[in-house]
């Protein structure tokens, strides 16, 4: 038992000398594998470190070379600037050396010039002086002389310049604007012969005005009633007068008093269920009437309101003319400008269409119908070359725009030709007064006569105040002034008579 300890302790013993032993040369074999590693290590860096030294120093050495040559091109670069800057200061000193003698020779030119003029400034002084003793006239009043002369010669020189001008291109302008008008008036179908708005009804006997006053006036009380007109029933034989401002109301009113009187049952009843059915068809008929002018007219899409006063406008009338076909007149008339001129024309035509629209409803607006028709077109139409023609079409506005010339132009046409309108022999009368009056304000005018029914006024000047020139601007001054002063259709000619005459006796 103790024996068997024995050996186990030394077998115990001899296994840990035996394992210490061979830890050791485990451990010294391990050190020396990686002495020779590090060694290996070693020698491959310093191998490495010598060749990257070895191309850092060649690199250096490179770099050296080519900072040496880059320096070197760089001196000489420098050297050549510095030649050529050389150059030029010596080239800008010559020239400065020669400003400097060319100033000395202006300023040395400069005093001779001085003393030269100085001298001729004597001479002259001398000799005016000497011209003035001999023709008895001082230097001034000889320029006055002079520019007196001169501005005469100027001035009619400009009005033979003028004269030829103005006659140059009126002759173009005319020719042009001719044949403008021509084919626009040629190609208008309109008719010439005006309606006009009945005001007057007639009746079958005398009788009938009792019957339309009625009992204490309650007949004619409830016309007027219903249909807001006056009824004048006076001592006018077989006949009853209509008044009102407004143009329909009138219409219902014919139409209806027409109807009682066919009917002859005439009653406050009868009369307001006449009235009832004869505004349905007025209105009906306005509907109607300016459908068919827009149709007529090329204008399609009208707002329905403006529809309705175009309508209107077929029982109203200005100088005997009535104002839906003079409408329909300056539509057709300013289209056909417009395309003659090149401008679109579907504007024109609605322009033209509308732009006595305001007459519809003037009688129930303050200012020119002008003005109202265009605040009515612009509600109800969004085109403001539209509306801006129709404000510019009577001159209240300056006409600024090419439209608006088109359409007073149309507007113009239509109302001066023959047949198209009546004026009273009032107005007539104090037209043509104003027009001789205008004439003969003008100093050198002997007589004036207005003829063409006041489309031409001739001026009969006296021949000894008013030369042939004078008579060209005597006639553009008159012009003028009829332009400023006075409101009319179409245009006035203006024709200024200068005559001479020269009698001798042969003895």
């Amino acid at each position: 038992m103790d024996y068997a300890l024995v050996m186990s302790g030394l077998a115990l013993v001899l296994g840990g000398v035996v394992g210490y032993f061979a830890r050791q040369i485990i451990a010294n074999q391990q050190i020396r594998n990686t002495r020779k590693e590090a060694e290996r290590l070693l020698d491959e860096a310093t191998t490495k470190h010598n060749e990257v030294l070895h191309a850092a120093r060649e690199e250096a050495i490179k770099v050296s070379n080519a900072a040496e040559a880059e320096n070197k091109e760089r001196r000489l670069e420098i050297q050549r600037i510095e030649k050529r800057v050389g150059q030029k200061e010596e080239a800008l000193e010559r020239k400065i050396e020669s400003i400097e003698r060319r100033d000395h020779d202006l300023e040395n030119a400069k005093k001779d010039v001085e003393k030269i003029t100085a001298e001729l400034k004597v001479v002259r002084e001398k000799q005016l002086a000497k011209l003035e003793s001999i023709s008895g006239t001082s230097s001034q009043e000889a320029k006055e002389l002079l520019f007196q002369a001169l501005k005469q010669e100027v001035e009619e020189e400009a009005s033979q310049k003028v004269r030829v001008w103005e006659a140059q291109i009126k002759e173009e302008a005319d020719e042009k604007v001719r044949e403008i008008l021509a084919t626009a008036i040629q190609r208008c179908a309109t008719d010439v012969v005006s309606e006009t708005t009945i005001s007057a009804v007639p009746l079958p006997s005398d009788e009938m005005k009792g019957r339309l006053i009625g009992r204490e006036g309650r007949n004619i009380r409830a016309l007027e009633q219903a249909t807001g007109v006056d009824l004048i029933i006076d001592d006018t034989p077989e006949a009853v007068t209509i008044s009102s401002f407004d143009p329909v109301r009138r219409e219902v009113a014919r139409l209806a008093l027409s109807k009682l009187i066919l009917d002859g049952r005439i009653h406050p009843a009868r009369i307001k269920e006449i009235v009832d059915k004869t505004k349905t068809e007025v209105e009906a008929t306005v509907r109607s009437e300016g459908e068919r002018a827009a149709y007529e007219a090329g204008v399609p899409g009208l707002h329905p309101e403006l529809i309705k006063l175009l309508g209107q406008l077929k029982f109203r009338s200005s100088y005997g003319q009535n104002v839906l076909l003079h409408s329909l007149e300056v539509s057709h008339l300013a289209g056909m400008l417009a395309g003659e001129i090149g401008v679109n024309v579907n504007v024109a035509r609605k322009a033209g269409l509308l732009h006595d629209i305001g007459k519809a409803v003037d009688y129930q607006t303050e200012g020119p119908h002008a003005f109202i028709g265009a605040d009515l077109v612009k509600q109800w139409d969004k085109n403001q070359t539209v509306v801006q023609a129709i404000a510019e079409h009577h001159g209240e506005a300056a006409t600024s725009s090419v439209m608006g010339f088109i359409v007073a132009a149309a507007d113009a046409i239509s109302g001066s030709r023959p047949g198209a309108r009546r004026e009273s022999l009032e107005q007539y009368i104090k037209r043509v007064k104003e027009l001789e009056d205008i004439a003969g304000g003008f100093s050198g005018v002997e007589k004036s006569f207005a003829i063409q029914a006041g489309r031409e006024v001739r001026v009969l000047v006296k021949p000894d105040k008013v030369d042939d020139l004078g008579a060209v601007r005597l006639a553009r001054d008159i012009s003028k002034r009829i332009e400023e002063s006075m409101t009319y259709p179409g245009q006035i000619k203006v024709v200024v008579i200068r005559e001479t005459t020269a009698i001798d006796y042969a003895k």
